[in-house]
């Protein structure tokens, strides 16, 4: 059975059969049972002291209803336990809450570094509140007509009033990948990474592409390898700003690689025992990518259950 990765499974009930239900929607907001969680710049406030483990830091509906000007964009997640209805509000607006009211209630974390201390359950609400604020932040005007445009459906919509236009939030696929080849796997380093870590190889799937061909695109444009199959592993939301990652395995034809020198700046094969070193630290020859990653899952299953099958 697949691990659990950071940002899956979301406890909430979307209800999404309740976002055009206005009456619904404003008795939950103003009822007691309403829980905001407060976003500043992208950031979600926290509870709990630094350096130790951390929740999500839902305020009382009415306290959060003064936080940010009249504009701020507020958005539906879900509801839970004892009819409690969840959601959040964005208040960048505010000079600098993490120094002024809320600073007795908690701090402000950018949400990557927040996530390893946060239950699992927490960081997927997190990832479905980070990426509806900064999709609204990103599509305040109609790209059709370029007319401002309103929030609808509690957050889950945006419609135009000139044009008529309906926009919705935006999820890009985008496929991550171990390459292996018997008993040895590929990794690669790219120019973002500092030096000595590697990872997955990963790219974006492209309009009119399936899964399997993006994932056999990207190797061969990053690495110069063919591949001769494609097996689905498990997907992750990732918040930065709203993909899906979509994990695979995928069997190399052959063992050269040619780098791109673009994306990818090096590429190496591993092979197992190598690879179960690094995964338990008696090995530093290279840094592998965060626990939290899906890249981190793929590479950790394959050294636990050995090559593809």
């Amino acid at each position: 059975m697949t691990p659990p990765v950071a940002f899956s499974g979301n406890p909430l009930d979307r209800a999404s059969d309740k976002r055009t239900d206005k009456a619904w929607l404003e008795g939950m907001r103003s009822g007691p049972r309403a829980r905001v969680l407060p976003l500043w710049k992208l950031q979600p406030l926290l509870f709990g002291p630094e350096g130790q483990p951390l929740r999500l830091g839902f305020l009382d509906g009415e306290l959060a209803s003064g936080l940010g000007d009249e504009s701020a964009i507020e958005v539906f997640l879900g509801a839970g336990a004892g009819n409690t209805a969840f959601f959040a509000r964005d208040i960048s607006s505010l000079p600098d809450p993490p120094a002024g009211a809320l600073a007795n209630y908690g701090h402000f974390r950018d949400a990557r570094s927040a996530t390893a201390m946060l239950q699992a359950s927490e960081s997927a609400i997190l990832a479905q509140a980070k990426s509806l604020i900064d999709w609204h932040n990103r599509h305040g005007f109609c790209p059709k007509c370029g007319a401002p445009t309103a929030l609808a459906d509690s957050g889950y919509r945006r419609i135009c009033p000139k044009c008529g236009a309906e926009h919705f939030p935006r999820t890009d696929p985008a496929v991550i990948m171990l390459v292996t080849r018997g008993d040895l796997c590929l990794l690669g380093r790219t120019r973002r990474f500092a030096d000595g870590y590697y990872s997955t190889l990963a790219g974006f799937v492209e309009p009119g592409e399936t899964i399997e061909e993006a994932v056999a695109r990207e190797i061969m444009e990053e690495a110069g390898i063919r591949i001769r199959g494609v097996r689905y592993f498990a997907s992750q939301p990732w918040p930065f700003p709203s993909s899906l990652m979509i994990g695979c395995f995928a069997e190399a034809d052959s063992g050269e690689i040619t780098v791109d020198g673009n994306e990818i700046v090096a590429a190496r094969w591993f092979d197992h025992a190598a690879v179960r070193l690094l995964i338990s630290g008696a090995s530093t020859e290279v840094g592998l990518p965060r626990r939290d990653a899906i890249a981190f899952h793929l590479i950790a299953h394959w050294a636990e259950n050995g090559p593809w099958r």
